[in-house]
């Protein structure tokens, strides 16, 4: 065989070809075999075999009688045997793991669930707005155009963050911008009419409170959708001074007035400058149909909190008791169930790499469902004590009200879980039944036990929702 040295070449013998190494003396820099090298040397280094070589030289479209004339080999795998030698082995590193794409710091969802729960200091804050006797439906003057306000603007800005972020996704950040300046002032105006229309007499400093919650609700949306939250968070320090023994009643509704307008002003900053764009021909544009069902299940998440937090409203006087601890701990604990929602998809991701059967995937997805759950439930739990202890004449937490708080909690998390997966319908439909089954049961005086039972019976089904969608592995695809 040419071109190749045997070794042991006795018969019968079965021996394997020996390629010499020879380093050849440089040559002269204007040589082209040392031209070639150094502007294949990177390839050549990394190289294993000669044969590799040759084929990136025949992948060039050298042929033989070109290798011939200007190198002086016959053909290219001589050629590649004589550059393997010249240069030396230099293996490129192991490449690094891939980053992994749900990871989220911790930090970053506390400050989110913190600015969560920090406008909660808004309705002690504005009590002398709020304060009078209680209606005929046992609420306290002013509630009603509060709750009227609030939902109509979960409902809007959950729709609109969704509408924008969906832009985000596509990298169309100024279609976000453009989404978000056409529907933030929209969502604040239709809170505020919504809090006017049910206002009744006397509750004109409800309402008024409610027009500015609406205004809030609309520039926080506008913050958190893009990626503000450390601005919205010192927009709602000022409101902290409240806490302050000894301050005066009348420094609340200034105290609110300066961390809305502060809250006001970041939104429209950084909504200002150019959101004009122009997108590629065949883009793909977002259903505005395809964001009612986040719409849906924020009206229906809201309603289940409302009635959480109505509870302790109607072991108190005034309306500023929305904002007791169960209310507080179920807004306070969203950042926490952030960061178990992105600790689940890493960790549903890892189980895809590590699995290979289907039944092994599921048991592996429902054990990390049920730590995530549990998890928050114990922080839910921690939170409702906490501010059971600190609250002034708050409510027992016994058993009935942690049960239905928990209850809830898992609704709220096992929904927003379906909806990080695109099951939003069945999240939003489940969480509205709920919403109206209790509607119906208050209006009827059903006990508060029934709370429990609706809530309950919400938490199973999206369960159930949850095993079916996350259980197959096509739903898992990064």
């Amino acid at each position: 065989m040419s071109g190749s040295l045997w070794i042991g070449r006795d018969e019968g013998q079965d021996t394997l070809p020996f390629i010499p190494r020879q380093r050849l003396p440089r040559l002269p820099e204007d040589d082209p075999l040392t031209e070639l090298a150094t502007r294949l040397e990177d390839l050549i280094a990394a190289a294993v075999h000669p044969d590799e070589i040759a084929a990136v030289i025949e992948s060039d479209g050298m042929t033989d009688d070109l290798i011939s004339a200007v190198y002086g080999h016959p053909d290219s795998f001589s050629l590649a045997e004589e550059l393997y030698g010249r240069v030396e082995r230099r293996y490129p590193a192991a490449a690094a793991p891939p980053a992994e794409p749900w990871h989220a710091h911790l930090a970053g969802c506390l400050l989110r669930g913190l600015v969560f729960a920090l406008p909660g200091l808004a309705y002690v804050l504005g009590a002398p707005l709020l304060a009078g006797h209680r209606t005929t439906l046992g609420l306290p003057d002013g509630t009603i155009p509060l709750i009227a306000g609030a939902v109509t603007g979960w409902v809007w800005n959950q729709s609109l963050s969704h509408r924008a972020h969906s832009w985000l996704s596509l990298a169309d950040r100024p279609a976000a911008v453009r989404a978000l300046r056409r529907g933030a002032p929209l969502g604040a105006a239709l809170g505020a009419l919504a809090a006017v229309a049910v206002a009744g007499p006397g509750e004109l400093g409800a309402a008024a409170f409610a027009a500015g919650q609406s205004g809030y609700l609309a520039a926080a949306t506008v913050l958190l959708v893009l990626g503000r939250e450390r601005a919205l968070f010192c927009a709602l320090l000022p409101m902290t001074l409240g806490a302050v023994p000894g301050l005066p009643a009348a420094a609340g509704p200034v105290l609110l007035l300066v961390s809305l307008a502060a809250a006001v002003t970041l939104a429209v900053r950084a909504l200002r400058g150019p959101a004009a764009g122009d997108r590629a021909r065949g883009a793909v544009s977002p259903r505005l149909t395809s964001s009612l069902p986040y719409g849906l299940f924020g009206l229906g998440a809201g309603v289940l909190v409302l009635y959480a937090a109505l509870g302790d409203v109607f072991r108190h006087g005034s309306a500023g008791s929305v904002a007791g601890p169960s209310a507080i701990a179920l807004t306070l604990s969203m950042g926490p169930a952030e960061w178990l929602l992105y600790r689940f998809r890493a960790q549903s991701l890892a189980a895809l790499r590590t699995t290979s059967r289907a039944r092994g995937f599921r048991r592996s997805v429902a054990a990390t469902v049920t730590g995530c759950l549990g998890a928050y439930l114990v922080i839910l739990a921690a939170l409702a004590a906490l501010g059971t202890l600190l609250w002034p004449a708050a409510p027992a937490l016994g058993g009935p009200r942690l049960a239905a708080l928990l209850l809830i909690g898992a609704v709220l998390w096992t929904g927003l879980l379906l909806q990080s997966f695109g099951a939003a319908p069945g999240a939003a439909l489940v969480c509205c039944a709920a919403a109206v089954a209790q509607t119906l049961a208050l209006a009827q005086g059903a006990p508060p036990s029934t709370e429990v039972v609706v809530s309950g019976t919400a938490a199973a089904l999206l369960a159930a929702l949850v095993c079916v969608v996350l259980g197959r592995a096509t739903a898992h695809r990064p």
